[in-house]
């Protein structure tokens, strides 16, 4: 697990510290990163797995020295709701606690929708799993460490198109949504760029009837569904799938990597493949080691969907909590400004690979995505080979 920071630094373990409010050090030898996830809301899930892979982390590595003095790291977490209008004050919460950097958050609307409060405060904020390109585009605060949706779009494209052999999709995303929005619009241009078509609807805030949408994929003659939707909707999509003997597959994205998907898919004939961050397996050392952690705390299990598989998103948190302990540690300092300026440069090799940002955006520079079917019978992920674009 260690050997992720080879060069990093050495391990000091101890006792994990979770901020809620003050700090519990008296000397002031206090850095403090702040987790902006949603742990409730449609993204609820989603944010909850990624939290524990930042909060693993955290408890391997509580302490940092700095400049020859240890310091404790400790975690501000706030629940932006998954809500865009709940956005600001929840990053307003984390700025007021005086943090270094901020960590987050699953989805790329209220992540988008929270920027502006930490470009305001001049705290440097980085994004896990938030693919949508405006999240960072035209600003210097917002830095990223996972693949972008035009990527992972022009992949489902090609996958849809070159190995399941589809000429005609049916696109469903939620009406507003940054992140479901986007990437059904990336897909489309690359499908039909590809020489394919594609039949494309929205559904508004709150809708749990899907029955009509299943409906019309099935009388458009389309051969692939294809919705990168919240976790929560797309448990009532497979669920609605195959009470209507849905029998084309479902493609979606990286919010569909998850063990509430596999429950809900578990049993039934709903076909579904998605693309994602990380395979469980590529990390042995990681991933027996999460497990071992997530299964000693009720709570750790429960916040895991219930019971021990590795998410891409728990292992991309992981990453990002050593990415802003090294961006600290090239600064040389705990003030947000100067994490900002070195987070341009930092590297780390992590468990998803290396990572190191483009001079641009601040965007990760990568070009692979995993791909994984469920496996109905057994409700576990099988991995199928990476796509890599160059």
């Amino acid at each position: 697990m260690k050997k992720v920071l080879s060069t990093l630094f050495l391990v000091l373990l101890a006792v994990s510290v979770i901020y809620a409010g003050g700090s519990s050090e008296s000397d002031g030898n206090v850095i403090r990163i702040g987790v902006f996830e949603p742990a409730s809301g449609d993204n609820g899930a989603g944010g909850k797995q990624e939290t524990l892979g930042i909060q693993y982390a955290n408890y391997l590595t509580p302490t940092l020295t700095l400049n020859g003095v240890e310091y404790s790291v400790e975690l501000v977490i706030a629940d932006n709701e998954s809500s865009n209008d709940r956005a600001a004050s929840a990053a307003a919460t984390l700025v007021n606690a005086d943090i270094s950097v901020a960590l987050g958050s699953y989805g790329s609307g209220v992540s988008i929708a929270g920027s502006d409060t930490f470009r305001a405060a001049g705290v440097p904020i980085i994004g896990i799993t938030c693919t949508n390109p405006q999240v960072t585009e035209g600003n210097t605060h917002y830095f990223r460490i996972c693949f972008l949706d035009p990527f992972q779009g022009t992949v489902l494209a090609n996958y849809a198109y070159n190995e399941l052999g589809v000429r005609k999709a049916y696109c469903l995303a939620k009406l507003g949504d940054d992140y479901s929005g986007g990437l059904v619009n990336y897909f489309i241009e690359a499908f039909e760029n590809l020489g394919g078509e594609c039949v494309s609807e929205t559904f508004p805030e709150g809708n749990s009837d899907f029955t009509s949408y299943i409906a019309n994929a099935k009388n458009s003659g389309c051969e692939i569904f294809f919705s990168p939707v919240s976790t929560e909707a797309a448990q009532l999509i497979i669920n609605q799938a195959d009470s209507q003997d849905l029998t084309m597959p479902i493609l979606a994205g990286d919010t569909w990597d998850s063990n509430v998907i596999l429950q809900a898919a578990k049993g039934t004939d709903v076909s579904v493949t998605i693309t994602t961050f990380y395979p469980e397996g590529a990390n042995a050392e990681f991933d027996n080691g999460f497990k071992e952690w997530v299964n000693a705390d009720s709570t750790r299990l429960s916040n895991n969907g219930g019971d021990d598989t590795v998410a891409a998103v728990t292992a991309m948190g992981y990453d990002a909590y050593y990415f802003a302990l090294q961006a600290i540690l090239n600064a040389g300092s705990t003030d947000p400004a100067d994490v900002m300026q070195a987070l341009w440069t930092t590297e780390i090799d992590g468990v998803s690979g290396h990572i190191s940002l483009d001079q641009v955006n601040g965007d990760a520079i990568r070009n692979t995505a995993y791909v994984k079917h469920c496996d109905n019978e057994s409700g576990t992920w099988l991995a199928l080979p990476a796509v890599t674009i160059e």
